[in-house]
Formats: C-alpha cells, sequence, structure tokens
C-alpha cells in the first residue's frame, strides 16, 4: 500500500514563497509520474503541476514561471517550490500519483491519479 504524506504548507504574504514535499511510504512511487492538486471550498480540484518519473514536466497556466515541480527518486519525494506567491494560490494543497506504472504522459485529469495524500494547506495573504 502507498501512502502520500504532504508537508511544508503555511502562511506567507503575498511575493513569498513556500516549498511543499510530498513523502511516498510503502512501495515505491519512483517509477510513476506524480502531480499537486489545490482545492478551494466549493470549487472543483485544480490541477497544479506534473511530473514523470523521467523528471518531464507539465503546469496550469496559473502558476507557469512561478512553481517548480521535482522529484528524488533516491528520497521517494516530489516537490512544489511555490514562487512569488499570490492570494489567489490559497487552498489545500494535494499530492497524488498516477494510476499507470511507468507512463510518461502528464495529465491534469484527477481520475488518472489513484493515491491521494490528505492535504497541506497554504494561505497566501494580501
Amino acid at each position: 500500500q502507498v501512502q502520500l504524506v504532504e508537508s511544508g504548507g503555511g502562511l506567507v504574504q503575498a511575493g513569498g514563497s513556500l516549498r511543499l514535499s510530498c513523502a511516498s511510504s510503502g512501495r515505491t512511487s519512483s517509477s510513476y509520474a506524480m502531480a499537486w492538486f489545490r482545492q478551494v471550498p466549493g470549487k472543483e480540484r485544480e490541477f497544479v503541476a506534473a511530473i514523470s518519473w523521467s523528471s518531464s514536466t507539465s503546469y496550469a497556466a496559473s502558476v507557469s514561471g512561478r512553481f517548480t515541480i521535482s522529484r528524488d527518486n533516491a528520497k521517494n519525494t516530489v516537490y512544489l517550490q511555490m514562487n512569488s506567491l499570490k492570494p489567489e494560490d490559497t487552498a489545500v494543497y494535494y499530492c497524488a500519483r498516477d494510476r499507470n506504472y511507468g507512463t510518461l504522459r502528464l495529465t491534469a485529469d484527477y481520475y488518472e491519479y489513484d493515491h491521494w495524500g490528505q492535504g497541506t494547506q497554504v494561505t497566501v495573504s494580501s
């Protein structure tokens, strides 16, 4: 069984930075694409970024150029570096693992992810 545990959320002022981490325990996730999503109460879960096992990446337009997704397969950990944060980035951020072993395609469709963390709150004040 795979468990994903996010950390690194918190309160930051607009323009500031945070780095989220997602540690994968149990079976390794090093051969799977991983992604970050976020959700605001009352809204659908929104794709943020994804990274393949070979470290190719994909970003939502709203975060491109400000956020960077990366992974350390030796540590079974995925990161989301968030810079130039805006109040509209406020959300609960979730880490997720793609359901397909070894795939190189990156998708924003949350139905293609079958393991999720519990989420970490990010709040950006204006």
